[in-house]
């Protein structure tokens, strides 16, 4: 069976994230990482935070901390946030680890080798109220494209369009916010996209056609307006140095690798930290694992252009066999009542908040039903409230809820014998096999919205049997097919919780762990599994979880809208 190697962008170190970051990459890829552990995949799921870059310095010079302390710290607080929306990362790594910089140290080296990098002397920005030359994101200013405010030197995150910090219009210092810039001459390494254009263009017409269309249209645009050279050094202090036994001036003078360089290095560095902390061999998923390995990519929209075209040409071009990805799944964005999700604008709702509200499981199963695959979809708290109310409070937690307690009152704790299966349930059987094999079709698929459909139908069979039998009207007349309709429900129960877990896995664990079950190290449900629904045997002691999901009320809408905002989407 292929090793399944999966990468989410890896979120910048300049504060918690909100939840558009969070759906746009890293929860996907864990509800996809579940998925195949549960199915029997080797699976390697790594993560990072992204250290390097101005976004570090600025906000390491506003927490008023030197930048190695201030990455330590939000790195460690990042991953607590993530521990508690229980991703399942492999590792979590970091841009900043010596790892990392000697993996992008010896394929820059590589790259000059093979005459993909060059030394230029171009104009840059200087400051002069900073007494420094500005890197892009030290400039900020109006977009020429779009016209948006606050565009940054490399990019504007309003139109995803890649920008030069010269072509802003009112530029000014991020740093200071003076607008008192020159333009002077300057040394820097450029990657030569333009020599690679070739190889990349064959690369995604090899690949490409399987993405979903998002991720390769935005490839194909890059393409056809034309792979320009690129600088790949920065004037910071903080970041991978450029080596000194190939660029000595350079490196005399503090230069390091553009942010966009190393940081998607940083999942082969990252790799490398897992084993070197566990013993494991991070070339095998790397270096010569085209038909080993499947590596699937996930990240939001404005992520796409670097990970399929300047991230493949930079691998292209060492000349090494180094693994390039087989997937990529990109998603649009996440938008709070129609306006952007932002870190540096602190709109929307962030996720250490999130879980101060509710558990993550609520937020889990919400972000993924509303995933924006096709298309932006915007978070309201009346769509939050109706999806978990509906959804996980009353198809799931209630049907939960309601036969365990019925099936202990009138049978006691353990599960009733009960009449052989009739109609019903051989109906019951076939129509779980069928869903089930939806669900898992989605999956695979990496559709999200549809697979969580699925499991929301899955959930509402349950619902329909019970409302069909009626084992509240049949204890009257016919306790023994009181008993079976309870015996095939508990044993739909417990059906859920296995195939729930790639999206609630804290609900899902609750379920299991109501049923007193040796050894129950079940991992997924076959179809011949879900038609029978036998799994959990009469006799078998049981008790009956807590609350799995509590309703929000209008109270708690009202409280939430009024705290964080809103308004019509």
């Amino acid at each position: 069976m292929t090793r399944q190697l999966i990468t989410s962008a890896l979120p910048y170190i300049n504060g918690i994230k909100h939840l558009g970051n969070m759906v746009g990459s890293m929860l996907p890829a864990d509800v996809y990482s579940r998925y195949l552990r549960q199915r029997g995949h080797e699976v390697l799921y790594i993560c990072a935070t992204d250290e390097h870059g101005t976004p570090a310095e600025l906000a390491a010079q506003e927490a008023g901390l030197p930048v190695a302390e201030f990455c330590a710290r939000a790195h460690d607080q990042q991953k607590a946030v993530y521990d508690g929306f229980q991703l399942s990362f492999d590792h979590f790594g970091r841009s900043s680890s010596p790892q990392n910089r000697e993996i992008t140290q010896e394929i820059a080296r590589e790259l000059h080798a093979n005459g993909f990098i060059e030394e230029r002397a171009i104009r840059q920005v200087y400051s002069v109220a900073d007494g420094r030359f500005l890197p892009d994101r030290y400039i900020v200013g109006t977009c020429p494209h779009c016209g948006y405010d606050k565009a940054r030197g490399d990019q504007c995150e309003n139109c995803t369009r890649v920008l030069d910090p010269t072509d802003l219009l009112e530029p000014r210092s991020a740093i200071s916010g003076s607008s008192e810039l020159e333009v002077r001459e300057t040394k820097h390494l450029f990657l030569l996209q333009s020599k690679l254009t070739d190889e990349v263009e064959s690369w995604i017409a090899a690949n490409g056609d399987d993405w979903p269309v998002l991720a390769s249209s935005i490839a194909r645009k890059w393409l056809t307006e034309g792979l320009q050279d690129r600088a790949i050094t920065r004037d910071l202090e903080w970041g991978v140095p450029v080596p000194a036994d190939v660029w000595p001036e350079l490196a005399a003078e503090g230069k390091v690798f553009y942010v966009w360089f190393d940081a998607p290095i940083e999942y082969i560095g990252a790799t490398k930290e897992w084993a070197d902390a566990t013993g494991g061999d991070w070339r095998s998923w790397w270096y010569e694992a085209d038909d080993t390995v499947r590596y699937t990519e996930f990240m939001a929209k404005d992520n796409v252009p670097f990970h399929t075209v300047m991230f493949p040409a930079t691998l292209l071009g060492s000349r090494q066999p180094w693994k390039k990805v087989d997937y990529v799944k990109a998603f649009n964005w996440l938008t709070y009542y129609g306006g952007k999700f932002s870190t540096s604008q602190k709109l929307g709702i962030f996720t250490d908040v999130a879980l101060e509200l509710l558990p993550a499981d609520y937020w889990r199963y919400y972000l993924m039903a509303n995933a924006p695959e096709s298309d932006d979809s915007s978070f309201t708290w009346d769509l939050f409230a109706a999806t978990v109310n509906k959804d996980l409070a009353d198809t799931l937690g209630n049907f939960v809820n309601r036969v365990l307690s019925f099936s202990r009152k009138r049978f006691g704790d353990e599960v009733p014998a009960g009449a052989a299966n009739g109609a019903a349930e051989e109906r019951l059987g076939g129509q779980i096999a069928e869903l089930l094999a939806e669900y898992e079709a989605q999956l695979d698929a990496l559709n999200f919205r549809k697979a969580a459909q699925a499991l929301r139908a899955l959930w509402s069979a349950g619902n329909s049997y019970l409302d069909v039998t009626a084992p509240w009207t049949e204890i009257k007349t016919d306790p023994e097919a009181a008993a079976r309709t309870l015996r095939t429900a508990i044993n739909l129960i417990h059906l859920y919780a296995v195939v729930s877990e790639p999206f609630i896995p804290a609900a899902a664990k609750a379920i299991r762990e109501s049923f007193a079950l040796d050894g129950d190290t079940r991992t997924w449900v076959s179809a011949d599994e879900a038609r029978a629904l036998s799994s959990v045997p009469a006799g078998t002691g049981f008790t009956v979880p807590p609350v799995l999901f509590a309703k929000i009320t209008d109270e708690d809408l009202a409280a939430w809208t009024e705290r964080f905002g809103g308004g019509q989407a």
